[in-house]
């Protein structure tokens, strides 16, 4: 069937991938209403679109900390992409790299970071941070990221303990035996896992910022306050998550937190999104409202799920040309 848009990839992704794997993809917390709210939060936003402005030329160029990328869509952090497609990371490197955006890699790969810089060389990589209990290895973490070249440091700040995601629960979630936590081989056990460090602050900033040069972003802001204390603490890039509604449910959808983050701000940090994103017109909304990026998750997931690093690409070109479109007949 022809791929028209993002839900044909969701649909693909549903049919054939292994239940337990579609289900920890999909999987929001408690009731999802949060997962939900991300996607249904865009339909109530219209625009005011303007007539006759000469859309025979648009530059849909951006930048993220200075650095060019061809259209403002990004792939967000998330785990364990050989559930998806055997090459796992090495692919979505790929496909980043030839649509000439940024991928951010997750702690939680199921490729080395090492792998992940060698199958695209010189692209545009940021690294997603979980500070672990043991801090050691976190700081381990941070200098392999910036020494293999990734370019920005992303602290995921919404997870001090893994959010109830109820078909996971159901289903005994857990790694199939063939798959690791590459970066993260030894250090605990991935089916027992409560590494993450429950007692992390806002001081933890400094202790990073003296790790490592890389501009820090911190993910998972929604309030603020929060945003506030993020610029005070000398973070250069903010993305607004929820974590696609897989930890706090009833919190607020990401395009509806972004408004009163941006504004908080006041242009001293750049604002990215996540969540929800399904279509070109979204992008163009959540520009609107004040963000300079979005990052697509689980869309990411999909399009691995359907043909590898060109399935994504696919998934990135339709979102791409929608964007464009929208933009277009917006004036």
């Amino acid at each position: 069937m022809a791929m028209v848009c993002l839900s044909d990839f969701e649909a693909y992704a549903k049919k054939y991938l292994p239940k337990i794997a579609w289900d920890f993809f999909a999987a929001g917390a408690d009731d999802c209403s949060t997962r939900d709210e991300n996607i249904l939060a865009y339909k109530r936003i219209r625009f005011r679109p303007r007539m006759l402005r000469d859309v025979s030329v648009m530059d849909i160029r951006t930048k993220l900390l200075g650095t060019e990328i061809s259209f403002p869509v990004g792939i967000a952090p998330t785990g364990f992409h050989q559930l998806a497609w055997p090459d796992g990371e090495k692919s979505t490197a790929r496909a980043a790299k030839a649509m000439n955006t940024c991928y951010i890699a997750s702690t939680y790969s199921t490729c080395t970071l090492e792998e992940i810089s060698a199958a695209a060389p010189g692209g545009l990589r940021w690294f997603q941070l979980y500070i672990h209990r043991n801090r050691a290895v976190s700081q381990q973490l941070v200098q392999r990221a910036e020494a293999l070249g990734f370019q920005g440091l992303v602290l995921t700040a919404d997870l001090p303990y893994t959010g109830k995601r109820r078909d996971d629960v159901r289903n005994g979630f857990c790694l199939p035996p063939h798959m690791t936590l590459k970066n993260l081989e030894g250090a605990f056990e991935v089916c027992k896992m409560s590494p993450l460090d429950p007692s992390v602050t806002w001081n933890d900033i400094y202790w990073l910022r003296s790790l490592t040069h890389l501009p820090i972003i911190i993910k998972g802001i929604l309030t603020k306050e929060d945003a506030e204390l993020a610029v005070r603490h000398g973070v250069q890039g903010i993305i607004v998550s929820n974590h696609g509604g897989r930890q706090l449910d009833g919190g607020p959808a990401t395009i509806d937190a972004l408004v009163e983050v941006v504004e908080a701000v006041q242009g001293r940090v750049e604002v990215y999104l996540d969540g929800g994103i399904r279509k070109g017109s979204d992008v163009l909304k959540a520009l609107a409202l004040g963000a300079k990026c979005v990052f697509i998750g689980r869309p990411a997931l999909w399009g691995l799920a359907y043909k590898g690093e060109e399935g994504l690409q696919d998934v990135l070109r339709i979102l791409q040309d929608e964007f464009r479109l929208s933009m277009a007949l917006a004036g």
